[in-house]
């Protein structure tokens, strides 16, 4: 596409037109403090070398690569094949927008088409769409496509759901007709309180929405909250922030669960300062029509030959219009490839092999660490990858600082989102780990006792 600039004339005129006597006034509203500053206040132009070079001296400058890192909470560090980064940034895959037209989008439409198969797989379920945005904003779509498919109200969060998908599934809903309630958590198992899912659930309920294994790391019981669920008819709904959980765990699909929603990041994307990450969303066939984003299918030719098509598109974009089923404007379609690629190149046996080590990390630190008198492991005998500690002396935080200071970054401080878990450490356990690594861990969280 060429780029077109508007000559000094043009720009005049134009000025003129909308009378203003400098460029700067468009942006008057905008806090001076926000904006940058004039481009005549720039430095000058790097030549290469120097560039170069400046690059370099930042690089020295960044600390984080010396980190033995613990930190999870919804985002996990996971071993990337290098053919993954090699093959998707290929310009084919990393420089198309949208695939409109099949006759020439046949290889991404295929790549996104494998990924929804592989995802359906993992989760067990029918139909897997063609990504979202990442997993907060998917557990909102799904609470919206839950009271379409019902035309019910009101919603079902689990306690145990990750703050921050429970705070975007409320700025979702807080200005349409959706009323948001919240299940317990039973502090002695970590695990939804069906005592109280029992008393909460009616007939006016659309949907139950848990998250497995949840924020506290435990994995709940999908099949008892599916069939409570049931019994009332309405829509059950597991929300998966580490996706690795998938290739360990029974599916959701096989525990009776309606869809499977959340984050896929851990599957070839590396961590970036929040992102580009990469929302999941897979469903039982008779939801699939009320999906939010795209479907690619499989079909035929006239000759014959096997062709890909975007099967489903419910964007307002498109025909659906004020019909549409979400105002997702674009897609996270090249996360969507790698994610397929990653799972392409990890195989069913390498998959299995890394989430099931990612497991026995966090075992062989849960059964270390409860020998130890300075800590406790709060919930010892139903988690995946992340384990839940309460600190007896000072706060989570007071030791998480005191570990930084060793190069460990021991965990997330549940006291980032609640004030009364002020003696909790939440820590993340993966195949980038190692014995030696765990047993570093042990070591200074004793010192720093």
């Amino acid at each position: 596409m060429r780029y077109l600039p508007l000559t000094d004339a043009e720009r005049e005129e134009m000025r003129k037109v909308i009378g203003v006597s400098d460029v700067r006034e468009l942006f008057s509203c905008m806090p001076s403090a926000q904006c940058r500053p004039p481009l005549d206040t720039l430095p000058r132009a790097l030549s290469e070398p120097e560039l170069a070079a400046a690059f370099k001296e930042f690089g020295r400058r960044n600390s984080f690569s010396g980190f033995l890192s613990f930190l999870g909470a919804g985002a996990y560090s996971h071993f990337i094949p290098e053919v993954v980064s090699y093959l998707s940034a290929k310009g084919e895959f990393l420089t198309p927008y949208t695939p409109y037209q099949p006759e020439v989008s046949q290889g991404s439409l295929q790549a996104i088409f494998e990924y929804q198969t592989m995802m359906a797989m993992l989760t067990g379920l029918d139909v897997a769409n063609a990504s979202l945005y990442d997993g907060a904003t998917a557990a909102a779509e799904a609470v919206l496509l839950a009271v379409r498919r019902s035309g019910r109200k009101r919603v079902l969060l689990a306690g145990s759901l990750h703050p921050e998908y429970a705070a975007v599934i409320r700025t979702y809903a807080q200005n349409l007709p959706i009323e948001l309630a919240t299940v317990a958590v039973d502090e002695k198992s970590g695990r939804v309180d069906a005592v109280d899912l029992r008393a909460k659930l009616n007939d006016s309920i659309a949907a139950v929405l848990f998250q497995s294994p949840n924020f506290l790391g435990v994995v709940e019981d999908g099949g008892g909250i599916a069939a409570a669920a049931h019994e009332c008819k309405a829509i059950c709904v597991q929300v998966v922030a580490e996706a690795m959980s998938l290739a360990y765990l029974v599916p959701p699909g096989e525990a009776g669960v309606d869809m499977a929603v959340g984050e896929a990041q851990s599957f070839g994307l590396p961590l970036g300062f929040g992102g580009p990450y990469l929302g999941f969303m897979t469903v039982r066939e008779e939801f699939m029509r009320q999906m939010p984003g795209r479907l690619v299918g499989q079909t035929r030719d006239l000759d014959g030959k096997r062709g890909y098509v975007l099967t489903l598109s419910t964007r307002e974009q498109h025909i659906k219009r004020e019909k549409a089923t979400s105002n997702i404007c674009s897609n996270e379609a090249w996360c969507a490839m790698r994610a397929g690629m990653y799972l392409a190149v990890m195989g069913k046996a390498g998959l299995a092999r890394a989430a099931r080590t990612c497991h026995l990390n966090a075992a062989y630190f849960a059964r270390m660490a409860a020998r130890m008198k300075t800590i406790r492991v709060v919930y010892p005998g139903n988690f995946y990858n992340e384990v839940l500690i309460e600190v007896k002396t000072g706060s989570a935080a007071q030791r998480a600082a005191a570990l930084k200071k060793k190069g460990i970054l021991a965990g997330v401080p549940l006291s980032w989102f609640a004030d009364s878990q002020k003696e909790r450490l939440l820590l993340a356990f993966s195949e980038m780990h190692d014995r030696a690594a765990i047993d570093r861990l042990l070591s200074a969280l004793g010192e720093a006792s």
